[in-house]
């Protein structure tokens, strides 16, 4: 008997620690992406040609010099499209690949330059002469609003109760406006595509994208080919963050159509300026709310306008806007509400999907709301969270009506309250700014509750094809993508503990259209409880019909064939796993199958503003302190504590990397990330060098970070765990509460500081100064 044999239990299975299966890659430099592919004799390169205007005519566009410069293969226009010239992911056919009469943000693609080298063809670029007649242009929501740019797409209406009676009859009422910045993606892999010809109409396209299916469809759409004529590989991604789920489908299509036309293998790269200019972002929001409440700040009605900053064209904002909206409780029970969405055009890059995909700018404004009760009626803003929390029947509908069947923030936040010292903490905090120095300290415990599934419904299904070789080694291919989640090595424990075999014996490949059709983005923090369970099915079937060769073979009951650590066990026979499978393919036993799986329990009607869009809430909370210097508004985060649920954790070691990422990236939307356009319409913030994500040292200085191990999803998820993507995002809120918290104590926390976010060491010095005088 072989070792592995000997051992009672499989390497990798699943709720059990295990390394990223390219983590030692990633620190080596040998992770091979999209632009580390060996590039074929000939091949070209392609650099698109942006607009210097937010919003004109095109009165002329001479591109002579451009198609005459050193290096320069051709120049594609869109003229050049041989099918649509639109990449619009609503297929609402608003968003060209190249503008055609006119530009509407500074940044739009007007062409692209087909050259022998990146160089050239970024160098060619510049030289297109443009004679553009401007027109008015609004840039953020409100100068939307008051200009009548109207809506990118149909905004959503949330009610319940009668809020206008509720309000009336509240004893204290309070009004306020909220602005939240948004936020750029800026993943150390930028977009890039890398498209090879075939014969026919066929087209292979290496890309760094999200949603390959989409990416498929969107090539053939521009190409004017059937969709099994495109091919998308991906095999990982140096971030994605939702940035890559629509925006690259522009640079699969360039590259595609120039592949196609001169039958050359062609790349398109941007450069990260050009990058930050020409593709989404965050939505920025402006909230108008309005909330009435009795003496203790128990919550009577809630009312909210949710204008955002959509950009030209719709993409995703329909969804991330509904988003905000299903959010703007976060965990909070508001008997009487009514929220409104404002998808408004502006003359900016069309904004797109961000982790959290408008559940974060859904919650900061739930939490001003606390806020905002909490400074009013002079108590800690821990004990009206608490007093306003669902509860049981009768306080768990939310204001899209679906019940909240397992509401454990209540637990979660006692747990943390109690775990990092808050009640101690905060009177320690008290304290010190009793004495009046320049240093302020302050401290806030925030809750998330976040609904995981599309809100598209049909997106809520996924496939896997597996292959057991005929040595027993496994072969996995499944629809999400790999962005350095570690969602390969999540699937791929499944698989191993399926089949009882070490993680080792199972290779998951790139994702290709190839091999699973039709699948949905990896977003909406769904890719492993979908593909998860995809590709459970597929091991299922193939178990199934393994059991019964064995059967039939041992001459046994399928009761008594059992998989162990790498055998399996007949009766009192016990056969290693790689003998039994070659002795099923001599028997000429199936050993391939496709899994599926779609999401149960659903259901959305958007147009009443009712259903069951999620199937499952994700939980947790953040405690952390700060220091703000009153001379200069610059602050440090000295502690944070998080405990979050994910519900049973398929690998605990990497959740736990998920939830401080998104913490570190939430933090930064709203401490340090500020995007600027100037008066002209054209972003400033275009490179690290002006736009400032968080660094190693604005990490807390103290960093706690626990799962909620006694978590069980109470829905069938995969192996009963939860989500873990997008949720802990929301935890970042609660370093922009604490520094708010700060501010408040130069006014004897009597007065709400009302930051704007990001806050920035000018916008806290600002609210300083402004609760000062």
């Amino acid at each position: 008997m072989r070792a592995d044999q000997e051992r009672d239990t499989i390497k990798g299975g699943v709720n059990t620690d295990l390394r990223h299966d390219s983590a030692i890659k990633h620190v080596t430099g040998r992770a091979e992406y999209c632009d580390d592919i060996a590039e074929p004799v000939g091949t070209l390169h392609a650099y698109l040609g942006l607009s210097t205007r937010a919003h004109a005519l095109i009165r002329d566009l001479d591109l002579g010099a451009v198609r005459t410069a050193p290096g320069v293969v051709g120049v594609l226009t869109a003229t050049d499209i041989p099918g649509v010239n639109d990449v619009s992911p609503t297929g609402r056919s608003d968003e060209p690949i190249f503008a055609e009469n006119n530009v509407e943000f500074w940044g739009q693609p007007m062409f692209a330059v087909i050259a022998e080298t990146r160089d050239a063809a970024r160098r060619a670029a510049k030289l297109a002469q443009v004679t553009y007649e401007d027109l008015p242009h609004a840039l953020d929501p409100e100068a939307a609003q008051e200009a009548g740019m109207g809506y990118v797409t149909p905004p959503l209406t949330l009610k319940r109760g009668d809020t206008t009676k509720a309000m009336a009859t509240a004893p204290h009422r309070i009004k306020g406006k909220l602005r939240v910045g948004g936020q750029d993606h800026l993943y150390l892999e930028g977009h890039i595509a890398f498209a090879i010809p075939g014969e026919d109409e066929d087209v292979t396209v290496h890309s760094s994208t999200q949603h390959p299916s989409e990416a498929q469809h969107m090539v053939a759409h521009v190409l004017g080919v059937p969709s099994n004529a495109v091919t998308i590989n991906v095999r990982r991604m140096g971030g994605g963050f939702g940035g890559k789920e629509t925006q690259m489908n522009l640079f699969c299509a360039v590259a595609a159509v120039a592949a196609k036309k001169w039958n050359r293998a062609v790349k398109i790269r941007p450069d990260r300026d050009d990058d930050m200019s020409a593709t989404g972002k965050r939505h920025d929001f402006v909230i108008d709310y309005e909330v009435g409440f009795d003496d203790n700040g128990v919550i009577q009605a809630v009312t909210g306008e949710f204008a955002a900053r959509c950009g030209f064209s719709s993409d995703l904002s329909g969804p991330v806007t509904d988003r905000a909206l299903f959010h703007a409780d976060n965990a909070y029970y508001y008997p009487n509400v009514l929220l409104n969405s404002h998808p408004m055009k502006t003359n900016t890059v069309s904004n797109t999907a961000f982790r959290g995909f408008g559940g974060p700018q859904g919650v900061i404004a739930a939490e001003r709301i606390m806020e905002e009760i909490a400074y009013h009626r002079g108590v800690d803003s821990l004990d009206i969270r608490k007093r306003n929390f669902y509860g049981d029947a009768g306080r768990d509908v939310t204001p899209y009506h679906q019940t909240v069947e397992d509401n454990i923030a209540p637990r979660i936040v006692k747990e943390l309250e109690d775990s990092s010292d808050y009640q101690a903490r905060r009177r320690a905090v008290l304290d010190w700014n009793a004495r009046g120095g320049t240093i302020r300290k302050g401290i806030a415990l925030t809750p998330v509750k976040f609904g995981i599934s599309f809100t598209a419904t049909w997106y809520n299904q996924a496939g896997a094809l597996l292959h057991i070789y005929s040595d027993g080694s496994i072969h996995l291919n499944h629809g999400g993508t790999e962005m350095g989640q570690g969602l390969n090595t999540k699937i791929a424990q499944v698989v191993a503990d399926a089949f009882q075999v070490d993680v080792d014996k199972i290779k998951i490949t790139k994702t290709t259209t190839e091999k699973v059709p039709n699948t949905s983005a990896t977003a909406a923090s769904s890719g492993s409880d979908l593909n998860g369970m995809a590709a459970q099915d597929a091991a299922r079937q193939i178990k199934e019909r393994l059991v019964d060769f064995a059967a039939e073979r041992w001459q046994t009951d399928a009761a008594n064939v059992r998989f162990i650590a790498n055998a399996v066990e007949i009766g009192t026979e016990t056969v290693p796993f790689a003998d039994f499978i070659r002795e099923a393919y001599m028997a000429r036993v199936h050993l391939s199958a496709a899994g599926f799986y779609k999401t149960p329990k659903i259901h959305w009607n958007r147009d009443t503003g009712k259903g069951r869009p999620f199937y499952y809430f994700a939980y947790g909370a953040a405690c952390s302190e700060v220091s703000v210097d009153t001379l200069t508004g610059e602050y440090r985060v000295e502690r944070t504590d998080i405990l979050h649920d994910v519900g049973k954790s398929l690998n605990p070691i990497i959740d736990k990397g998920q939830v401080e990422g998104a913490f570190i990236q939430g933090m930064g939307w709203l401490t340090t990330e500020e995007l600027w356009w100037d008066q002209k319409g054209q972003l400033r913030t275009h490179a690290p060098s002006t736009y400032k994500i968080p660094l190693a040292s604005d990490r807390p200085r103290v960093f706690n970070v626990e799962l909620a191990k006694w978590s069980e999803n109470h829905e069938h998820t995969i192996k009963r765990s939860k989500a873990v993507g997008e949720p802990p995002f929301m935890l970042g809120i609660s370093v922009f509460e604490a520094l708010s918290h700060a501010v408040a104590s130069v006014a004897g926390y009597k007065t709400c500081p009302r930051l704007d976010a990001p806050a920035t060491p000018e916008r806290v010095l600002m609210a300083i100064e402004r609760l000062r005088g």
